[in-house]
């Protein structure tokens, strides 16, 4: 392998080489978990490839999830039971290969309230159980997510303090994964794809695709540029209609609001709230490491050019305040909450409800060969990752070696249990991993390095600098929304800019200067 580092340095070497004529066997087009993946899955196989990405990676739908790693409990509730399957051995591979250091377990309380018919229990207790199956046909140990169970109101008061007291009968307690961080996974991703010698290209717009090559701009410099493939890969999500005009795409929006857990009365333990008058539809109070909860989430149809980055209705935030506050002691309101967020789902066009449109995954090809994967969600990117690049392989006759990434780790991961011997601080371990270490280092021979970015902040110096040097920032902005996500927060990110200006110009400076 070579190194993993990304930089603004490789960057231009890299680019520089491909403007110069230099043919890759694989060249994907989209930043995002799905194009990372399949760079990953492509140079794990030993194809020389390369990805560009208009704006940095993790910029669009990637980053804007619920950060949730799905067992496919409601693909099984609607009786898909291969994508269910798929969805379990999913969760499983970047449970406990994959990722460990950034997921874990989140406990998830179903209120039985007085509005909760038995009907309803005993579906969502049928449910659940039927989850547990797939988490041991996959393979998922107890130990990893433990099983579900009914429980008393002491204890699920315990585990969610904010709930409503009048006529709590007690909960259904069930285990999923979640994500420390869905942008942090696309950086992993790509790092450790540059690791197999991979070209991550971010700041590079592509304007047309063909079979076997790309017309792009550089972003910094303005240049275009032709760039040369034996088989280019359309991955930009809900944008791939733009670039190829045979896909059509019916997105959906999913809408998020980030609160402080002090508002909900939340710990650690995630609630599931029934939509009233829907049938086996949720919205989701999710808390957060560093005290902070997202809720989500919305699932409607949008139409006309997606925007780069999409605003939340107010109509999703009273639907989402509503029915959230139907199931805590306190209600929501407007007051509380700290930022908001949406993404788009790259689903294939069909009519009807987005929210009953399958998350399966296709791999198209289009009239002049290239090659565009769309649908699926986040938990299930690396066998979009895997069927997109076999479909390379046999359009482009490619030779390679078999899929690797079922087993392949990530920089930073290792087994579960032996995280906690990590010598760094807890936070930084969620983050990074065995890489931890690394990124504190810096701030023990330089005390300015260890400081955080304003008072309160949990974030440091010396993180905004592992992420120019090593993980691909290019600007401040890469830091603020998608290195570290106090951007979700308007308020963090004005309270950080000046600082990681300065930290990103000196550390930029610092690359040229080696």
């Amino acid at each position: 392998m070579i190194h993993g580092s990304l930089n603004a340095d490789r960057r231009r070497t890299e680019l520089e080489r491909m403007a110069e004529g230099e043919t890759v066997d694989v060249l994907v087009v989209g930043g995002g978990v799905t194009g990372a993946g399949i760079a990953l899955d492509a140079a794990s196989r030993g194809l020389s490839v390369a990805l560009i990405e208009a704006n940095d990676l993790a910029f669009g739908t990637s980053r804007w999830s619920s950060k949730l790693v799905h067992g496919g409990l409601r693909y099984l509730a609607k009786g898909n039971l291969p994508l269910a399957h798929e969805s379990a051995v999913e969760r499983h591979i970047l449970m406990t290969r994959t990722a460990p250091h950034l997921t874990r377990p989140l406990g998830q309380v179903f209120p039985l309230l007085p509005q909760t018919s038995r009907a309803e229990r005993a579906i969502v207790g049928a449910g659940l159980r039927a989850g547990d199956v797939l988490r041991r046909a996959a393979g998922t140990s107890s130990e990893v997510l433990p099983r579900p169970r009914a429980i008393p109101p002491v204890e699920a008061l315990a585990l969610a303090p904010g709930l409503r007291r009048s006529g709590l009968r007690g909960a259904l307690l069930s285990y999923d994964g979640a994500l420390t961080d869905d942008a942090r996974l696309v950086i992993s991703l790509a790092r450790t794809a540059a690791a197999f010698g991979a070209r991550i290209l971010p700041r590079v717009r592509a304007s047309a695709l063909d079979r076997d090559s790309v017309l792009a701009t550089d972003e910094l410099t303005g240049e275009t540029l032709e760039l040369r493939a034996r088989q280019v890969v359309n991955a930009t999500g809900v944008w791939a209609g733009k670039l190829v005009p045979s896909v059509r795409l019916s997105p959906s929006r999913g809408s998020h609001l980030v609160l402080d857990t002090g508002a909900t009365g939340l710990t650690g333990t995630s609630v599931l709230v029934p939509v009233p008058g829907e049938h086996n539809r949720f919205v989701f109070l999710l808390p957060q490491p560093g005290g902070r909860l997202y809720l989500g989430l919305t699932d409607e149809p949008t139409h006309g050019d997606p925007p780069d980055v999409p605003v939340v209705p107010q109509s999703d935030v009273d639907f989402l305040l509503a029915t959230a506050s139907t199931a805590l002691e306190r209600d929501l309101r407007e007051a509380d909450i700290l930022g908001r967020y949406a993404g788009l789902r790259p689903l294939l066009q069909a009519d009807g409800n987005t929210a009953d449109l399958s998350r399966k995954h296709a791999v198209l090809t289009s009239p002049e060969g290239v090659l565009t994967v769309v649908g699926g969600k986040l938990t299930t990117y690396r066998k979009m990752a895997e069927d997109a690049v076999d479909a390379a392989i046999s359009a482009a006759a490619l030779e390679a070696a078999p899929a690797r990434t079922r087993w392949l780790p990530l920089l930073g991961a290792t087994r579960r249990d032996r995280l906690p011997a990590v010598q760094a601080p807890a936070r930084l371990v969620e983050k990074y991993g065995i890489e931890a270490p690394r990124v504190a280092a810096p701030g023990e021979l330089d005390p300015d390095l260890a400081a955080p970015l304003f008072p309160g902040c949990a974030v440091t110096a010396a993180e905004v600098v592992w992420a120019v040097r090593h993980e691909g920032a290019l600007d401040a902005a890469d830091v603020l929304d998608r290195r570290t996500r106090l951007g979700l927060i308007p308020d963090e990110r004005a309270a950080a800019e000046p600082v990681v200006v300065n930290l990103v110009r000196r550390s930029l400076a610092g690359l040229r200067n080696r």
